[in-house]
């Protein structure tokens, strides 16, 4: 009997309270590989999805995988997979009224979906209305309650494949019983962990001495661990699982995923400075630039530490190249800055006698208010002297506690560098 692919997709069953899409699709595919029927899961996929989504979750993730089945087998793939759609539908009523409600949506595909499903879903916002039309005019099969914003997450998820920039998380889940209190991961453990497995990353925040693994809400997650394969997330968890002082997990399961790839930003792009840094509420600072004749405002948010700082010091003429995330309002939010040639900075006519020099009046020489000697006009002027802290290669970025984990950090390479 020949044996064929399809591909299903997952989003929307979390609610603030409750649910975990993560811990739902494994409980999916486990419950399809136990079906005796002869599924096989060849890849899982974690799809981070555009960060200013309105209906985001803090993790914002859609997830899919990969599925290997006999060809006279579809109809009770998809029998499995409604009967257990069905039952994630009822166990979620009681959530149903409240004022953030689930609304889950699983598909299932037998081809490729199209790519711009991903590209769109990842950048920018997508009518709910339109992805669902087009899922129909594909004949994918779509399983759903009332709601379906679930949809366009799901079909993003369906469409991305992995890359040579792809990462890994392997997700770690808590025993039912310990759901909701505080979680067991010291940071010494986490610290050690990044140390014995170096291809393991973005799992600390040296700056502040805190690991960045477990999430901070009630739910089934213990932790996520963040690598450049399989192997190495593997054999970090497993080194983690075996010391008194992290907590022991019910299960795992291991995840190609499209965090760090830097496919939710704009690349890197250059541009001169129009207008002086201004400050808002928070500390927050932002500037216009001009990129092909066009003005294009940036947004650097106090909690990006050095991009913060070094956006403060820019001038009108200086050149810059950065990478950044489009808002909503269009407005680009800053991963990553660099300065890459200021304007000289005037600070002062030149002094006589400990005291700058002032004008005697129009077109006049400048004076010493004190001995009277006299000069050209002339200012004096310095370079940039901003030197920030843990830059590469000019570049600065946020600390790892304040970073989205969309963009590629800067240990990973230099932007336009490839």
């Amino acid at each position: 009997m020949s044996r064929d692919t399809v591909i299903i997709g997952l989003d929307d069953t979390d609610h603030p309270t409750a649910g975990c899409t993560t811990d739902c699709f494994d409980d999916l595919l486990n419950r399809l590989i136990e079906s005796n029927y002869g599924f096989r899961v060849i890849s899982r996929r974690l799809v981070r999805l555009w960060p200013f989504a309105p209906r985001r979750t803090r993790g914002n993730g859609a997830l899919s995988a990969v599925i290997e089945l006999e060809s006279d087998t579809h109809q009770i793939f998809r029998d499995e997979c409604k009967s257990w759609f069905e039952e994630l539908l009822e166990s979620s009523k009681p959530l149903d009224l409240t004022s953030t409600p689930s609304s889950p949506v699983l598909i299932i595909s037998n081809s490729d979906a199209p790519l711009n499903w991903y590209k769109d879903t990842v950048r920018g916002f997508v009518e709910l209305e339109s992805r669902l039309e087009e899922i129909e005019k594909l004949g994918i099969v779509m399983f759903s309650g009332d709601r379906k914003w679930g949809a366009i997450g799901a079909s993003a998820a369906i469409a991305w494949s992995p890359e040579i920039n792809s990462t890994w998380e392997l997700v770690a889940w808590r025993d039912n019983e310990n759901i909701g209190t505080e979680r067991t991961i010291t940071p010494q453990a986490v610290r050690e962990m990044e140390e014995s497995h170096p291809r393991t990353f973005v799992n600390r925040d040296p700056t502040k001495g805190k690991g960045l693994i477990a999430p901070r809400t009630p739910c089934p997650v213990l932790y996520g661990i963040r690598g450049d394969s399989q192997k190495s997330v593997e054999e970090a968890h497993h080194w983690l699982q075996s010391r008194g002082d992290v907590e022991e997990s019910s299960r795992f399961a291991v995840h190609v995923t499209n965090q760090l790839s830097d496919d939710h930003v704009i690349g890197s792009c250059s541009g001169t400075v129009l207008s002086y840094p201004q400050h808002t509420k928070g500390a927050h600072s932002n500037l216009s630039v001009s990129v092909n004749g066009r003005a294009t405002k940036l947004v650097a948010f106090s909690e990006g530490g050095p991009v913060n700082r070094l956006l403060r010091t820019l001038h009108p003429g200086d050149s810059i190249s950065w990478v950044g995330l489009t808002a909503p309002d269009k407005s680009i939010h800053l991963e990553r800055l660099s300065l890459v040639n200021s304007v000289p900075r005037i600070t002062t006519r030149p002094l006589c006698c400990g005291k700058a020099m002032r004008s005697s009046g129009s077109r006049m020489p400048i004076r010493c208010s004190k001995c009277g000697a006299s000069s050209d006009r002339f200012w004096l002027s310095q370079t940039h002297n901003f030197t920030p802290s843990n830059s590469t290669e000019d570049w600065v970025e946020p600390t790892p506690s304040n970073r989205r984990h969309l963009a590629r950090p800067l240990e990973m390479g230099i932007p336009g560098a490839e």
